[in-house]
């Protein structure tokens, strides 16, 4: 005897639109003006990112220093994230 699953009431994917629209707007409303959008502060993103690439050792930020090793990433990463796993060979035809 087969049970239908009954859909789950829980987490934020449950909620309706209005409700998750409501606790969104909250979270953007704790943030102080000036530190809200990167987009208002062109000078503060490029800070911050300056900041993020100064953090990593120079010796670790392969993909910057070699392409090939970062597509191949990537493409395993779009490819683990739709749980298909191919061989290189496969994604070159």
């Amino acid at each position: 005897m087969e049970f239908a699953k009954k859909p789950s009431t829980r987490g934020f994917a449950s909620m309706d639109p209005e409700k998750q629209r409501a606790i969104a707007r909250k979270g953007g409303e704790s943030v102080p003006n000036e530190k809200r959008s990167f987009s208002q502060n062109p000078s503060l993103a490029a800070e911050a990112g300056r900041k993020g690439g100064h953090s990593v050792n120079p010796t670790k930020r392969s993909f910057s220093q070699n392409h090939i090793l970062a597509s191949e990433a990537g493409r395993k990463g779009g490819h683990a994230s739709h749980g298909v796993v191919r061989k290189a060979s496969e994604t070159d035809a």
